[in-house]
């Protein structure tokens, strides 16, 4: 990464030919110090042809906000997919091919144990004892937090709102804080080396690092700090070295699921479209519903006995339904986020391009636990609850996975209550507190929709149960109808339902409710496995997604020629007797413009002052293409590029710098978007020298 530095308030001259118009508030006069040297063309497209894979073996991480998991393929038999070995411990009846995201900390802060483990071992301490180590779950919401604001904010959106840097700051069960940069990197450290383990176990050759590729999966609504973050916390995590960043790919996670759902059979998937209703069954249609839900089950079960799973090495049987230009929607609903992708199949080659920029918020399952905490607030006092967190973390820890397993088992027309066993440090703890005991309070309370069991249970109705679900259910089911009514979308023959919370009959029932008679509603057996799977395969082929859109208008500030009556006052600047108009926006890219795989932007720019030494080229991004200046409502600086300059040779003939007759210096700055990260350079053309870097999203 290139240092930043500021530019000299001299820093600025030698115009270029491009004008600008509109009008905008002052700003700092420090942020612009090159100017343009050529006109702003089109976006070009190098053609990056297809190569053999240069490692022996992908490894994709599926970092999940409630588990995670890793799988791995070998590049010469790239149709197997191996999932990661079982875990020990777990609840019983569940499948465990992943692993709960949760982490343990000593009391002096070095790593202990991560998923089951470290959830068993927490389980077992002493209360007292407990409360001086870090439990971290559910840690990835932070950096949804950080991230996914600016995507809901759109103009509104303020500095505060890209609050995540490498000093971002976790917060464990028991109060205590701990940078999330290091929580990332033992969680991703974690998972090398029980990868590293497993290939060497079944690799014929012991794989050197530079021969694994890997790969991680983030939301597509993230925006470029929270991938940069993940991509900072394998450098620390050992998992590449800085050095060699293309061993790493940030996969986005819808992204990841439409790959692997182009190699599903049809005996691979269950169909929840609406069907013409027969034998006398009404709109509920939950008979064939819940048949369908158990074949479902029967099959995921099945299906998670083999830790081995065969692809397709074309296209699955279900993609020949897809003709040419059929558009079809990805929803991923996973643990922290709901994330919407739209993809068009490109035929012969099956290649994918995006018709509109991710989109999503954070309505993931996490949503029915904090509706769950909630009504445990409303019951028992929301100062009764935040004691017992701080006081009894480990039994809160509890609580909070009694209710995980039963939300699993919540069906629409389930007919009996579910049984959510309290602790009995909680029933003990609030009786000291209160004064009274837990059944009291629930009468006290007058939720009639919450009973108590004498056996120590709370016993939730099926309208508690609606209650707790609706309103994040509501937020998908609404959010996919907006997407799908866009002009862009319409049209939209499948939509696929993955991730962890897709498995939810809950969920599952709504949607077909609502979307059943637009388009097929497609779920793959394995859906909780679907994002690790498409992440290895896009690993081993990272061109398949040939077209994506742009989530934002990305360009560069500069300073052009000032002209009377055409650019403001409060933007003019005077240098070395030269009138300038400052903080201009050179747009690079527009928002949710279509970027193919390898285009590029050039721009060529001039040192603005005789003999700087540094080049700084700050980058800047906004949500709306409808800007002028970097000081605009929305624009904001999100990274910046330092080149630094050998002295440059003297011209013959020359007098003077670049205004007085020299050979004006060319800086030719290229940024490409095609790929799930921005890749930056800058090419000193007189020297040929170059710096390539990522733009630094965390030091803003």
């Amino acid at each position: 990464m290139a240092d930043v530095v500021q530019p000299e308030p001299n820093d600025l001259k030698v115009p270029g030919d491009d004008l600008s118009v509109s009008s905008s508030p002052a700003t700092a006069r420090n942020d612009c110090s090159i100017t343009p040297l050529t006109p702003s063309p089109s976006p070009r497209v190098e053609v990056r042809p297809r190569m053999a894979c240069p490692f022996s073996v992908v490894v994709a991480i599926d970092f999940g906000t409630t588990s995670s998991g890793y799988a791995f393929s070998f590049t010469q038999d790239s149709e197997a997919i191996h999932m990661m070995k079982r875990w020990e411990g777990g609840d019983p009846g569940v499948a465990n091919q992943k692993s709960p995201t949760c982490l343990l900390l000593t009391p002096d802060l070095r790593f202990h144990s991560f998923g089951f483990a470290a959830r068993d071992f927490y389980h077992d301490l002493d209360p007292e004892e407990a409360q001086h180590w870090l439990y971290l779950d559910k840690f990835k919401m932070k950096i949804h937090s950080t991230s996914v604001r600016a995507t809901l904010k759109n103009l509104e959106t303020t500095s505060q709102d890209y609050d995540l840097s490498m000093e971002t700051e976790l917060e464990a069960v028991n109060g205590r804080k701990v940078r999330a940069i290091e929580v990332f990197a033992h969680a991703l450290r974690f998972f090398r080396e029980h990868a590293l383990k497993e290939v060497k176990e079944q690799s014929f050759t012991v794989p050197q690092g530079e021969e694994i590729r890997w790969v991680i999966t983030v939301p597509a609504v993230w925006r470029q700090p929270a991938k940069q973050f993940m991509r900072e916390a394998a450098y620390l995590a050992g998992l590449v070295s800085p050095d060699c960043p293309e061993q790493l790919l940030i996969a986005l996670e819808p992204e990841a699921a439409s790959i692997y759902c182009r190699k599903l059979r049809l005996h691979q998937v269950i169909d929840l479209s609406m069907k013409p209703l027969t034998n006398g069954l009404d709109m509920d249609g939950s008979q064939p519903f819940d048949s369908s839900f158990r074949q479902a089950r029967e099959q995921l079960r099945r299906s998670r006995h083999s830790r081995t799973f065969l692809v397709e090495s074309g296209t699955g049987e279900l993609w020949s339904e897809l003709q040419t230009g059929d558009r079809y929607i990805v929803a991923d609903c996973g643990g922290g986020t709901v994330d919407l992708t739209v993809h068009q199949i490109e035929q012969p080659k099956g290649t994918l391009k995006e018709l509109y920029k991710a989109s999503g918020g954070p309505y993931g399952a996490v949503g029915v636990d904090l509706a769950f905490e909630a009504m445990l607030c409303q019951i028992f006092g929301d100062d009764f609850i935040q004691s017992f967190k701080a006081k009894r973390p480990a039994a809160w820890v509890d609580l909070t996975i009694a209710f995980e397993a039963r939300k699993r088992t919540a069906a629409p027309g389930r007919a009996n209550a579910l049984n959510i066993s309290l602790p009995f440090s909680f029933i003990d703890y609030y009786k000291r507190h209160r004064g009274h005991s837990v059944e009291a309070a629930l009468r006290r309370s007058n939720m009639n929709i919450v009973k108590w069991s004498s056996q120590g249970m709370l016993r939730l109705t099926q309208e508690a149960m609606n209650e707790l679900f609706q309103p994040t259910i509501f937020n998908i089911v609404k959010h996919i109808e907006e997407l799908m009514s866009k002009p862009e979308v319409r049209g939209v023959r499948f939509l696929f339902l993955v991730g962890g919370f897709a498995e939810s009959p809950m969920l599952q029932k709504a949607v077909q409710k609502a979307l059943g008679r637009t388009c097929r509603i497609i779920i793959p057996h394995d859906v909780g496995l679907t994002i690790l799977k498409g992440a290895v395969l896009f690993g081993l082929d990272p061109t398949v997604v040939r077209v994506r859109r742009c989530p934002l208008t990305y360009g560069v500030g500069v300073l052009n020629r000032f002209i009377e009556g055409r650019h403001p006052r409060d933007k003019l600047l005077i240098k070395d007797g030269r009138e300038w108009c400052t903080d201009i926006l050179d747009r690079f890219v527009s928002v949710d413009q279509s970027v193919a795989l390898g285009e590029v932007v050039r721009r060529s720019y001039t040192p603005a002052r005789v003999g700087q030494r540094k080049i700084i080229i700050n980058i800047y991004c906004s949500t709306t293409d409808d800007v002028t200046y970097i000081s605009d409502p929305g624009v904001r600086k999100c990274g910046t590029i330092t080149l630094d300059l050998p002295e440059s040779l003297p011209t013959p003939g020359a007098v003077g710098g670049a205004g007085g007759g020299a050979e004006r210096r060319e800086i030719r700055a290229t940024m490409q978007f095609g790929d799930t990260e921005i890749k930056v350079m800058a090419v000193d053309i007189m020297s040929n020298r170059s710096v390539r870097a990522s733009i630094d999203f965390l030091s803003n």
